[in-house]
């Protein structure tokens, strides 16, 4: 494949990216980032954690993105009582009108469609939550001794309240760490929010077409993945996972003292796949350290653990990143 090819792929993704948004923008007034963090991670072929408190459109965000990619879409409303098979599906015996016989057969849940939406993930016990670990990793489900393959393309939206935690079951870092983005969804501007009010008090019903189908978006995330990246660009991401790592040599001394666990290898992962798609969404074929900055907070958020010391003085783990992007530095070139 020649550079030109790729960069007139890149193009047409470009174009195709600014179609969503248009879309988008008909039913959700304003959140740009939030929306634009939503396509890096469709286009990247990851999950999204939502959060934000109530009222803030997370549920429609994600029911109009399904209608403007033209994929199937399921949504699990997550509750203290929902069992796991009410996720991945249960045998059932059934009888057969051909034989008469009885037989044992799977009936699929709503974790076979394209797009889940997790709706209030954090409202089920653990053992719930577990039911997408599979699901999200490896693209496949176990039940009843066997395995079953997943739909191509798939993605796991899930959202939570971060303020009313009563009667919920916070996601264990193994899950969270499957989210390629942790996305916070923030209040609306006041233009915005008189937009809103305007927009959703009127009888009026906005017509949102289909922009892509499943096999254009698979072949979109192959072209993002074949895009190079150079190993200055690499280092950079890797060194930025590697330093929130307190236990790491040459740290900075403020992350010993405010990050009790530091992010994984999925994180130097997620960082560079991140950047590939903030680039080529922007119709860059060149990925710069820039592209990782950008993407680094909701990449990093959700995957680094703050220490009691940290909690105590009211420190995020969003202040360590941002922190952080101030003090490492980009490895030199030579």
């Amino acid at each position: 494949m020649s550079k030109e090819s790729i960069e007139q792929k890149i193009q047409k993704l470009h174009r195709c990216q600014n179609d969503m948004l248009a879309e988008l923008g008909k039913v959700v007034v304003g959140q740009r980032e939030v929306l634009e963090q939503l396509l890096t991670t469709i286009f990247a072929g990851g999950h999204n954690l939502l959060e934000g408190v109530p009222g803030l459109a997370k549920t429609l965000m994600i029911s109009t993105l399904s209608r403007v990619l033209a994929l199937q879409f399921k949504r699990i409303q997550f509750t203290p009582d929902l069992m796991p098979s009410d996720i991945v599906g249960t045998n059932v015996i059934e009888e057969n009108h051909e034989t008469g016989k009885r037989e044992i057969v799977f009936v699929r849940g709503p974790i076979f469609s394209n797009i889940v939406l997790a709706d209030e993930i954090n409202r089920t016990p653990p053992k719930t939550q577990a039911a997408l670990l599979q699901a999200m990793q490896e693209r496949e489900v176990t039940a009843g001794g066997q395995t079953w393959k997943l739909a191509h393309p798939f993605f796991v939206l899930a959202t939570q309240n971060p303020i009313d935690q009563e009667g919920t079951y916070p996601l264990p870092e193994a899950q969270k760490d499957r989210f390629l983005m942790n996305t916070f969804i923030k209040y609306p501007k006041l233009d915005e929010e008189e937009n809103i009010v305007m927009q959703t008090t009127m009888n009026t019903d906005a017509d949102v077409r289909a922009i892509l189908d499943g096999p254009t978006l698979l072949a979109h995330q192959q072209l993002i993945r074949s895009i190079p990246v150079s190993r200055h660009v690499t280092g950079f991401a890797v060194d930025l996972a590697r330093a929130t790592r307190p236990h790491e040599a040459g740290v900075p001394a403020f992350i010993k003292e405010q990050v009790g666990w530091g992010a994984g290898p999925r994180a130097s992962q997620a960082l560079v796949l991140a950047a590939k798609t903030h680039a080529a969404l922007a119709g860059r074929v060149n990925v710069s350290c820039d592209d990782v900055r950008h993407v680094a907070l909701p990449v990093l958020r959700h995957r680094i653990l703050a220490s009691f010391t940290a909690e105590a003085e009211g420190i995020t783990t969003d202040t360590i990143v941002e922190r952080l992007l101030k003090e490492v530095r980009e490895r030199a070139t030579s």
